[in-house]
Order: C-alpha cells, then sequence, then structure tokens
C-alpha cells in the first residue's frame, strides 16, 4: 500500500480533486439512463436547489484550510429564516433583512473565531455547540410550530433567470469567483495557506495566526447568513428544520473537492463541483425511480468515500 501511495502518478491523481471525477461518473449516467434530462433550463431547476448548499461550502472551505470546521451554518440558517417568517417584524423590508440576516452570521462566526482562535477551544465543540444552541432557541420561540410565510419578494427572487440562467445559480457562480480571487490575491489569502501549511511556522514568519482563525470563521459566518438567504427564498415559508443537514453536506463536497484541513488541492472550484456532485446526485436517483430512504444511503456512502479519501490524503506526502 505504501509503494502503491509513493508512486508519482498516485500522487497526481490524488491530488486532482475527487469531485470531477465523481460529477463526470454521475453525468454520465444521466447521458446514459435519461439524455434527455441534459437540458439547460431542467438542470437548472436541479442546480438552484444546491445552491445553498454551494454557498456554505464556500464558508466551509475557507475554515478548513486553517485546519478548523464549523458545523454552526444549519443553526444559523434556521435562526434567519425564523427571523424571516416569524412576523417578529412587521413591515421590515428586503434590505432590513439583508443586512439583519448578514449581522446575525457576522456576530456567530465571530464568537466562534475567538473561542477556536483565542480561547483554543476544540473547533469542533464550539460550532456544534453554537448550532445546537440556535436550533433549541428557534424551538423555544416557535413553540415547535413553523412560523409563517416568508415576504413573497424572497421567493419572486430566487424564481428570477439572468439570460436563461437561474439568478442563484449565477450567485454562486460570481460569489465562488470571489472567493476564489479573494484567497488567491489578497494577503489574507497567503495567511490563510500559511496557517494551513504550518501554524507554527506561520507565526514565527510574523503571520497573525489568531486573527486569521478568527476571520476565516467570520468570514464562514457571513457565508452561512447568505446561504441562508437563498434558503429562505427558495422554501418560501419558516420551517423548524431547514438546513439541518447542510453543515455535514458541505463538510463532505469540500473534502470531496480536495480540500483537507489545512491542504487546498483542490481551489474553490473542486469544492464547487463538490456541491454539484449532490445536484446531480438527486437527478441520477430520481431518475432511476430511487426513493429518500436510497437518496439518503447514497449521501451517506459519499460521505464516507470522502471520509476515506482525507485519510489516504493525509498519509501521501
Amino acid at each position: 500500500m505504501a509503494a502503491v501511495l509513493a508512486n508519482p502518478i498516485t500522487r497526481r491523481l490524488l491530488r486532482i480533486p475527487p469531485s470531477y471525477f465523481v460529477f463526470l461518473v454521475l453525468l454520465a449516467t444521466l447521458w446514459i439512463a435519461r439524455p434527455n434530462m441534459l437540458n439547460l433550463n431542467i438542470m437548472g431547476i436541479f442546480i438552484r436547489q444546491i445552491v445553498p448548499l454551494g454557498i456554505l461550502v464556500l464558508g466551509q472551505l475557507v475554515v478548513m484550510r486553517v485546519k478548523s470546521i464549523d458545523l454552526s451554518g444549519g443553526g444559523i440558517i434556521l435562526l434567519i429564516n425564523y427571523f424571516i417568517s416569524s412576523g417578529s417584524f412587521p413591515g421590515a423590508s428586503l434590505p432590513f433583512f439583508v443586512v439583519l440576516a448578514l449581522a446575525t452570521g457576522l456576530v456567530i462566526g465571530l464568537f466562534n473565531g475567538f473561542m477556536i482562535g483565542n480561547r483554543r477551544v476544540s473547533a469542533v465543540i464550539v460550532t456544534l455547540a453554537v448550532s445546537i444552541i440556535l436550533v433549541g432557541l428557534v424551538q423555544f420561540l416557535s413553540s415547535g410550530n413553523p412560523p409563517g410565510d416568508v415576504p413573497k419578494l424572497f421567493n419572486d427572487l430566487y424564481n428570477t433567470k439572468f439570460l436563461s440562467v437561474p439568478t442563484p445559480v449565477l450567485f454562486w457562480i460570481l460569489l465562488t469567483a470571489a472567493v476564489s480571487l479573494l484567497l488567491s490575491q489578497t494577503v489574507f489569502g497567503r495567511y490563510v495557506a500559511s496557517v494551513g501549511e504550518n501554524a507554527e511556522a506561520a507565526h514565527f514568519s510574523g503571520v497573525p495566526v489568531q486573527r486569521t482563525v478568527i476571520l476565516a470563521h467570520t468570514l464562514a459566518g457571513l457565508i452561512a447568513a447568505i446561504a441562508a438567504l437563498v434558503q429562505t427564498g427558495s422554501i418560501a415559508v419558516g420551517s423548524v428544520r431547514v438546513g439541518l443537514d447542510l453543515p455535514i453536506l458541505a463538510v463532505a463536497a469540500t473534502i470531496l473537492g480536495g480540500v483537507v484541513f489545512g491542504r487546498g488541492d483542490g481551489g474553490v472550484w473542486g469544492p464547487f463541483f463538490g456541491a454539484l456532485c449532490f445536484a446531480l446526485l438527486f437527478v441520477v436517483m430520481t431518475v432511476l425511480g430511487i426513493d429518500e430512504p436510497g437518496k439518503l444511503i447514497a449521501q451517506g456512502v459519499i460521505i464516507l468515500g470522502a471520509a476515506i479519501f482525507y485519510g489516504v490524503r493525509v498519509r501521501t506526502p
């Protein structure tokens, strides 16, 4: 096994994000099983459904690049959905809800970052605890019942198109490009790469390690708030369960995209295709007549495969 992993060809193959291979396999399966589904309009509908996941992946890959993790995204999405759908702010405008959502994500992300970067608390424990607290808060405020309807403007915006491309999909692509530029062309991006390579060496090189980790988590909270706005527009109603499965799927999509803790060989676009894999998986499962339990099993297999891939990657120089 060690000899295989040491092979130069194997090392090169392991550096290619597996999301590309999975995407091509799913695309080929769909082309063989139901080629008429490979229509821009039809695919746009399915891809639009995973835009909240794709956006959440962007925050996840940033924190994973600094050897951390964020599992609070589901709680952030649920809380923001409650704010928008509960009627707690009667007559509030769309800009008000956008600012409220971004401020919420910013504060929660800053808290996560402070606890992890400054207080050195386990990222898994902190972010999972924060998510549980937020879920409990929403359950308490709503008495366990769906809060209400979302202002119609949210769903109207979600259903718009630009040059036949669903606006949420276009927004996701542009946001991915922005994060790519942030990580590749800015000082913050260089700090993230340095911390991921070796935090101790980065510290002695003058990199503000703690501040970089705090900013990474703050950015992840902000991105989770954006995902919450898109998710709320997609379902158009209040919910006490929305978004809770997205953080673990975001971790899986990020690892499938070639980003493991401290290493970012997949860049930003590898995880982008990792999220697309879940969209294609849903289409393929639907075409093959596989019901919800089968879809959950398939998602679990992909997550397990991502974990195995990560284990192989960390043993490969």
